[in-house]
């Protein structure tokens, strides 16, 4: 073949399994099937629909945060406050709606407004003083956890808020945000169809937008981004509003269910929401991941989380179990990406 006809292989397109290698989300499917397999074994009763409805909830409790965090995480930052958000934004829907005796959407609006609040106080503090993130958010999650017990004792007397059942407003509200409907044998959560949805608008923010890129660019080197026109600044304080976005989101979810909130709930959380991502296949450096990776790494927290039960194990080796995921699915990831690298 003469020079004149000849494809240079750099034009060429990809090859199927150079760009499955690519997908950062690759280590995490491969865990997710593995994990399968192995409760389907050791658990008779885990591929019952009423078992796999359990998981799914589980999943998308967790999957919703996991979703913001990844995009956070994708974009070189941290948020440890992102736990007690949760908490925060369904204390405030409850306490301002009971106190003011209004109807319960207004105090579901309020809560919006506090807690994108919240994520923009984050986000700003981080760029104006040049802290770590680790820093600026574990400050706000030690205030957080402080004004949830403080304000909740001295408002209502107890650690936990009234009850709104009654309220104005509450089965509109419970209806989109704590609502579940019986198909079958199967129960399917709303919160299932919020995780889905956010999984779908977040993987097309960052493979279809501007925003995408800038997330991208800012994780990959923020200095580097800055040089070439992308908004540093308003790209991570979007990121950390994302963060309070969905933390509201989840804490309507949790007072509706539940009428009430107890003021010590979220501490912890923020770790769950992190080792998701990174399961599904986040680097703590930032600059690489995906949005259905951390889809993937929630379901295998959910099966995880309830296959140790269904299997009839002590479940006090759940984090033993969750951790041993956590070191594998690093290291999986990191082998992907040097294939997926040396395959270039």
């Amino acid at each position: 073949m003469s020079a004149a006809t000849a494809v240079d292989e750099r034009l060429a397109p990809p090859s199927f399994v150079r760009r499955l290698l690519g997908r950062p989300e690759l280590g995490a499917v491969v865990g997710a099937v593995a994990v399968f397999v192995f409760f389907s074994i050791a658990a008779p009763t885990f591929l019952q629909a009423s078992s796999l409805s359990t998981i799914l909830y589980s999943a998308s409790t967790i999957g919703i945060m996991a979703v913001p965090v990844a995009m956070l995480m994708i974009g070189g930052e941290f948020d440890l406050s992102a736990g007690v958000m949760v908490t925060t934004s369904a204390l405030v829907s409850s306490m301002f709606s009971y106190q003011m005796t209004a109807n319960v959407w207004v105090g579901v609006l309020v809560s919006l407004l506090v807690t994108l609040a919240i994520g923009f106080f984050n986000g700003f503090m981080l760029t104006r003083t040049k802290l770590p993130s680790f820093i600026i958010t574990l400050g706000t999650f030690l205030m957080l956890t402080g004004l949830n017990l403080g304000f909740t004792k001295l408002i209502s007397g107890t650690v936990s808020t009234k009850s709104i059942a009654d309220m104005e407003g509450f089965p509109s509200a419970r209806a989109l945000f704590a609502s579940k409907w019986e198909i079958g044998s199967v129960t399917l959560q709303i919160t299932v169809l919020w995780w889905l949805a956010l999984v779908a608008v977040a993987t097309w923010i960052l493979l279809r937008t501007r925003a995408g890129n800038w997330i991208f660019a800012v994780g990959g080197g923020a200095d580097a981004a800055r040089a070439v026109g992308v908004p540093v600044v308003k790209t991570r304080i979007g990121l950390y509003m994302g963060v309070a976005l969905c933390a509201w989101i989840s804490g309507q979810h949790i007072l509706f269910s539940f009428d009430v909130v107890q003021s010590g709930e979220g501490v912890g959380n923020e770790f769950l929401y992190i080792i998701a991502a990174v399961i599904g296949g986040c680097l703590m450096t930032g600059g690489y991941g995906s949005a259905i990776g951390s889809a993937v790494g929630a379901f295998i927290f959910g099966m995880t989380s309830n296959g140790i039960v269904y299997a009839q194990w002590n479940p006090d080796w759940f984090k033993f179990f969750l951790g041993a995921m956590l070191l594998l699915a690093t290291l999986l990831n990191a082998w992907v990406r040097k294939r997926a690298e040396a395959s270039k």
